[in-house]
């Protein structure tokens, strides 16, 4: 009965979305928030407005009604969804995966954050992703103890920092977790301070990114897992970097310039257990609103990011995907 309830619900409301949908697509739609940091989520989540957030859920052309299928979320990038995001979603529901593609920017009405980065943020993001989660786990064919996140962009510091525990237990106690988290040529510019802050899910953790991405840097990475690393504390995370592989090398495109875009090489911000970002470890002055972070923005950052394709290292990109959450959720 629950499942008829369900799915009635579900034809009801795709009746009256104008989106065209497959026979195998639901809108799922929940409650999130709008926080502007990750300090409004760990000392302020209870005071937020709600937002309503929505997605698209996909299940497998091969559906069996009988069966709890492992999950994917997929969360955009600054530009929102673009043809090569859609593609990855694509390959995982042929290997067997349900896909959810996370409508973070059309739920707030918004095209794109490229060069502000201020109308949805990294924060709004990771708690429609707990959000969604949470209320997928109550789908009769979705098994959310093997759910995976991936993203691109601003979607891929989703995925980095969605591992960040203090994050999950501010928003649910860690009741709903993921179990691999695959971020593409995320932005790594923020790491917990000082060193007993490190505290990331012992989940795999796997970045993918390209050595001449000057939009968001490798060198953050790779510092950010230095720092974790020397820690001492339990992790998982690891990375690959694609020689001479620009930001958003998985496009089929040309590379070229865009003019909007921040480069990031010289940003790094220390981050406190409440998710407070500080200019820096010597100048503890918060960067917790829109306008300080526009500020800080203008201590270490320039314009006029390169991106575009890299035929070997999109392949390469795809195959390790594709290997990645078979080995953490389906084995």
């Amino acid at each position: 009965m629950r499942f008829y309830k369900y799915t009635i619900a579900i034809i009801l409301f795709s009746l009256l979305n104008s989106q065209d949908l497959t026979w195998n697509q639901e809108i799922v739609t929940f409650e999130s928030a709008n926080p502007f940091s990750f300090e409004e989520i760990i000392t302020n989540l209870d005071n937020e407005p709600i937002q309503q957030v929505s997605g698209i859920l996909t299940l497998p052309e091969d559906f069996n009604p009988s069966i709890k299928y492992p999950l994917i979320i997929g969360v955009a990038g600054s530009l929102n969804w673009g043809p090569h995001h859609l593609k990855y979603l694509k390959m995982f529901q042929e290997m067997g995966f349900a896909t959810f593609q996370l409508q973070s920017f059309d739920s707030r009405d918004v095209d794109s954050t490229v060069g502000s980065q201020v109308e949805v943020t990294t924060a709004m993001v990771i708690l429609d992703s707990y959000r969604a989660l949470e209320t997928l786990s109550s789908h009769p064919n979705i098994n959310t103890d093997r759910a995976g996140i991936t993203g691109w962009s601003l979607g891929g510091a989703v995925s980095l920092y969605a591992a960040w525990l203090p994050l999950i237990n501010a928003i649910n106690d860690g009741e709903f977790m993921f179990a691999a988290h695959l971020p593409v040529y995320p932005g790594c510019m923020a790491y917990p301070y000082p060193s007993k802050n490190m505290k990331f899910s012992i989940a795999p953790v796997h970045i993918l990114i390209g050595d001449l991405d000057d939009w968001v840097p490798a060198a953050a990475c790779t510092e950010l897992i230095d720092k974790v690393h020397a820690s001492g504390l339990p992790h998982n995370i690891d990375i690959t970097i694609y020689e001479n592989a620009h930001h958003s090398f998985d496009r089929v495109s040309e590379v070229t310039v865009n003019k909007e875009g921040y480069t990031l090489g010289d940003c790094r911000f220390p981050m406190n257990e409440e998710g407070t970002l500080w200019l820096s470890e010597y100048w503890n002055i918060p960067i917790n609103t829109p306008l300080r972070q526009k500020i800080a923005l203008l201590t270490c950052a320039g314009r006029g990011p390169s991106m575009g394709g890299n035929n070997e290292a999109r392949e390469k990109s795809f195959k390790f995907s594709a290997e990645f959450f078979i080995k953490h959720l389906k084995n």
